[in-house]
């Protein structure tokens, strides 16, 4: 027979675990909230690049890193399919496939721009016939700048394929087309579909506009928040239970 005292330490040790979990519940509830803040300002900082226009190319380069990331960009270059690489691992619509980055050499310069064109299918997501996707020698540029970007360890070229590469990296890119490299990435524009779908296969499909979406942070807040009102409101069914108990005994 479970003694009074028994109940009140079970009580106590469940009081204590439940609070301990309403707390963390809420301290995630914040940082969803905080995420959702973040993302707001993200959206209202592209949203006002967006908002001011397309501009030449060369131009945006010009800017600090930081003030020409997320700008849509326009221009002209020269495309050198002999020096493509490939960005290996890149899924879309849940099949395998690579992002083909074109050096793209821009009128009176010796700098050449990453041009990441688009994507297209490979069965083991890094080796593609490279000849099949090449288009116009001049290519019409109508994109977005963005910052190269490097994870915390491991090499940026793959063993298996001297084309395939894990992620950019501007100076292992300057060094496999042995010119110097701009110091931001541009991301072809293209209609959601693509080109990829609607010509039959004879374009890279090309990247959408940048969604504006809040993600869901918010909604995962509110279910953090949740979890812990469920949290507070069982440990004080559960001493009510008790109370109550105790007085019919």
């Amino acid at each position: 027979m479970t003694t009074r005292t028994g109940r009140t330490v079970s009580t106590v040790l469940f009081g204590v675990v439940a609070v301990i979990a309403a707390a963390v519940c809420v301290r995630l509830g914040i940082w969803q909230l905080s995420r959702l803040e973040e993302r707001r300002a993200y959206n209202a900082q592209v949203s006002s690049r967006f908002d001011s226009g397309a501009e030449p190319l060369k131009d945006a380069l010009a800017r600090d890193s930081a003030d020409a990331r997320w700008r849509r960009v326009t221009g002209v270059g020269v495309a050198d399919y002999t020096r493509e690489v490939v960005l290996a691992s890149r899924t879309r619509g849940g099949s395998p496939g690579v992002w083909i980055v074109t050096p793209l050499r821009l009128p009176d310069s010796d700098t050449v721009v990453a041009f990441v064109r688009g994507w297209v299918y490979s069965a083991n997501g890094r080796t593609v016939e490279l000849s099949r996707w090449r288009e116009t020698d001049t290519l019409q540029v109508d994109g977005r700048l963005d910052a190269f970007q490097r994870p915390a360890a491991g090499a940026p070229r793959m063993q298996s394929d001297a084309r395939a590469f894990r992620w950019l990296e501007r100076d292992t890119l300057a060094a496999e087309w042995g010119v110097p490299v701009a110091n931001m990435l541009v991301y072809q524009f293209g209609d959601t579909v693509g080109g990829y779908d609607v010509t039959g296969g004879v374009t890279p499909a090309r990247f959408p506009l940048p969604s504006m979406d809040e993600g869901p942070h918010k909604s995962y807040a509110v279910q953090w928040f949740a979890f812990a009102i469920v949290f507070v409101v069982g440990y004080g069914a559960v001493i009510y239970t008790g109370n109550k108990k105790r007085r019919r005994s």
